[in-house]
């Protein structure tokens, strides 16, 4: 389904990740129809046109118009339909009507897709260092739009009373139960986190990663695993939805308000089952896989009712940075989650790849945080509120995109995205 896509400084050939990453995003697409791929199921997510145009516009905008002399934009009037800044500038279409713009059709999408490719192809060998610096930035943004757009698309489908596939299912994989919970002490005293790649280009690291500073961690353990859907199961049958005793205020409202009663696509059937809906469609649920896609204020109440919390991210990303951010069970492996049995004395197992693990920390600027000049500088900054911190990747982030200072955000009600969760303790 996809191939690890390796940054311009392990590669040493932007020419070649670009086409690779270009290239997934299309074979992302490709099992969609035009309809699957112009409807908007909900006003967070975007169509998967809009995902595949919006990437092109912005290597279009910001590479080749703003440093290619005598480039003639594909459509004068598609950098309005596919750019992030009409909102702010008060244009007839909101994000909430992305779903509205029927035309283009998926077909003319991918041959703006190409025609950028093929002017972008010829020019980036002769490229100085700033555009080549956009590129890279650009395939970064590309990479967090095709997790979005199998995200929007599994949303997008659940709402079809057929329950439509978009893949089929992963292979199982035979005696892959993990044990029992076990605990792993982490780091106690001064350390560092966040990174500075950003700012010395040792290396790509969006800006909201930065700068590296100091903090103190205070005794502490990490669960070895995420938290499985049989272990979620238990909660629910013990009435965790039912009781508002484990819960935030604001998460007990949010429970209320829309009756929720198990993770995002969870069914039980007349059966007594459970089953869930995936990218595979109807699948029933494997009770040793990490549970996906839940809220924060469930992965809070669920920490509460175990008499545990959530990791903080320093403690996390502590935890992490021993561990190889390429590894585990990624978008080439199995666009869903995994059961990983345990080794004897292994420790902490599936930091990266899976689900998404909520922090308990909030999304806020690391200590000396300046946000960059330039039309794409403040490219993480602008989203520094009210959200929280989730950290690791997911089964469905290209592989090569992840690191350990790596920093997604979601509200704390959002909760079509992969994520689940990993309890930590105090020592």
């Amino acid at each position: 389904m996809a191939t690890r896509a390796k940054s311009e400084t392990e590669s040493g050939d932007l020419a070649a990740r670009y086409a690779d990453v270009r290239a997934l995003s299309v074979g992302l697409a490709e099992p969609l129809s035009d309809a699957d791929a112009t409807v908007q199921s909900m006003e967070d997510a975007s169509p998967a046109k809009w995902h595949l145009a919006h990437t092109t516009w912005f290597f279009e905008t910001f590479v080749l118009r703003d440093h290619v002399a005598n480039y003639d934009l594909y459509d004068a009037d598609w950098p309005f339909l596919f750019n992030s800044y009409y909102e702010a500038e008060g244009a007839r279409h909101t994000r909430a009507r992305r779903g509205m713009i029927t035309r283009p059709t998926l077909d003319e999408v991918l041959g703006y897709r190409a025609h950028v490719d093929a002017a972008l192809a010829e020019v980036l060998p002769g490229l100085g260092e700033k555009p080549r610096k956009l590129v890279e930035l650009g395939l970064h943004h590309e990479q967090q739009h095709q997790e979005l757009l199998l995200m929007d698309i599994q949303h997008l489908f659940a709402q079809n009373p057929l329950e439509p596939a978009m893949f089929a299912p992963a292979a199982k994989t035979p005696g892959e139960a993990p044990g029992p919970l076990q605990w792993v002490e982490g780091r106690v005293g001064e350390t560092e986190m966040g990174c500075n790649a950003a700012v010395d280009g040792s290396r790509f690291a969006f800006d909201c990663e930065g700068p590296k500073h100091k903090v103190y961690l205070n005794p502490h353990a990490l669960a070895d695993r995420p938290i499985t859907n049989g272990e979620w199961i238990e909660f629910i049958e013990a009435g965790g939805y039912r009781s508002h005793e484990h819960w935030l205020m604001e998460g007990w409202a949010w429970v209320q308000e829309h009756g929720v009663e198990a993770p995002l696509y969870w069914r039980k059937e007349d059966n007594g089952r459970w089953y869930r809906f995936g990218l595979a469609g109807k699948q029933p649920i494997d009770l040793s896989a990490p549970v996906c896609h839940i809220s924060y204020y469930e992965a809070a109440a669920y920490a509460d009712w175990t008499g545990f919390r959530l990791p903080t991210e320093a403690e996390w990303e502590d935890a992490a940075r021993g561990f190889d951010p390429h590894a585990g069970n990624q978008l080439d492996t199995a666009c869903e989650a995994r059961p990983r049995a345990a080794a004897p004395g292994e420790g902490l197992k599936q930091m990266f790849g899976d689900v998404w693990q909520w922090t308990g920390s909030a999304y806020q600027p690391h200590p000396g945080f300046r946000a960059a000049e330039g039309a794409v500088g403040e490219y993480n900054g602008k989203f520094m509120v009210g959200q929280y911190v989730l950290k690791g990747g997911c089964c469905a982030t290209p592989r090569g995109h992840m690191r350990a200072t790596y920093r997604n955000f979601f509200y704390p009600h959002m909760r079509w995205q992969f994520a689940g969760l990993r309890l930590a303790r105090d020592l």
